[in-house]
């Protein structure tokens, strides 16, 4: 049986180790061949592929990025899945291994409804998607944002500033939560429970009154409670008309400061959080997340996304892992209410 790898939408660390999972588990235990798929769905309607052999998935479990390419391509756009049948019958590929996110998964179960054999791994940073406790890349980028935020606070206490952090995230705040907690930060402000500008200064002034440099995390989609509730998106929309958000940390600043009294400045972290090597953490969710969907593809478990739940990885249907966005609940954000100011 012949597997095809492809991994689609943003990179994310810990996308090689997957790849190397899915290879590894599948020769070893099955016999089976692999095919990877360069850049996303891109490959295979355009019959971009090659084969993967356990040669090519050596030592690639601590290395960031993915060795197959991605690519933002809709998998219904240069001939669908009448296209994608046609090269997987010319390749001898049996059936799909899909790494992605809410999108790529999306796609993966609609063409699962139309009869193409996938499986679905569940990749995002920003940890956004059901069907999964959480998503591998997610412990990575939150801890590139708490060392950011480490940082951070020492130039801001020397300088007796404050300090903004925007940090990615999209439509929800896990990765502005846990830095943010993790990070001692004096405020978090997060898309699911948009907060006044009043009570963010209140926040930063708690902290400064106490001798602190205020810390500010933010996440690039929230929005200040009574103002507009379109995220900030400065760079406009990409090619495919997704906003671009990014831009809330340099509004905040200002503001902070002409309100408070306090220097305040702002930092993006941007795509720092999604590149360079994984996290142990990740790197084994990743190897497991990986194995199992071999397990799943070639027991001919289709339609079914690899999840964690708990500590057990566990299939569950494409089509309710990506219903909807798996936003930060109200406890969660009650839990962490308490640290702040």
């Amino acid at each position: 049986m012949n597997i095809g790898i492809l991994t689609s939408g943003g990179d994310c660390p810990g996308l090689n180790a997957v790849i190397r999972g899915v290879v590894r588990k599948g020769i070893r235990a099955y016999g089976a061949s692999f095919t990877g798929v360069r850049d996303g769905w891109r490959g295979l309607l355009e019959d971009d592929v090659h084969p993967l052999h356990v040669t090519d998935v050596r030592g690639l479990s601590g290395r960031g990025g993915t060795i197959l390419g991605t690519s933002r391509t809709h998998p219904y756009s240069g001939g669908g899945p009448a296209r994608m049948r046609e090269v997987m019958e010319r390749r001898g590929i049996d059936a799909l291994v899909a790494i992605g996110g809410e999108g790529t998964l999306a796609g993966a179960a609609r063409l699962a409804g139309e009869g193409i054999n996938i499986v679905g791994v569940p990749k995002t940073i920003d940890n956004d998607l059901d069907g999964t406790d959480y998503t591998f890349g997610f412990d990575t980028a939150a801890a590139i944002a708490t060392e950011a935020i480490d940082r951070l606070r020492t130039t801001a206490e020397s300088h007796h500033r404050c300090m903004v952090v925007e940090v990615m995230g999209r439509h929800v705040g896990w990765i502005a939560l846990h830095s943010g907690m993790a990070g001692g930060a004096h405020a978090i402000l997060i898309p699911e429970f948009p907060q006044s500008y009043e009570q963010i200064c209140a926040w930063v002034t708690s902290a400064a009154d106490r001798g602190r440099a205020p810390i500010v995390v933010v996440a690039e989609g929230f929005t200040v409670a009574g103002e507009d509730d379109t995220p900030v998106a400065d760079r406009g929309l990409d090619k495919h008309g997704r906003a671009r958000l990014g831009g809330i940390g340099e509004m905040l600043a200002p503001v902070i400061e002409e309100r408070t009294g306090i220097e305040t400045r702002a930092t993006t972290l941007g795509h720092l959080q999604r590149g360079g090597s994984p996290t142990a953490y990740d790197r084994v969710l990743s190897t497991r997340l990986g194995m199992a969907a071999a397990d799943a593809a070639l027991t001919g478990e289709y339609g079914k996304m690899v999840s964690l739940r708990g500590t057990r990885i566990e299939l569950v249907e494409l089509s309710a892992a990506t219903e909807g966005l798996k936003k930060v609940p109200l406890e969660r954000w009650e839990e962490a209410q308490i640290l702040l100011g």
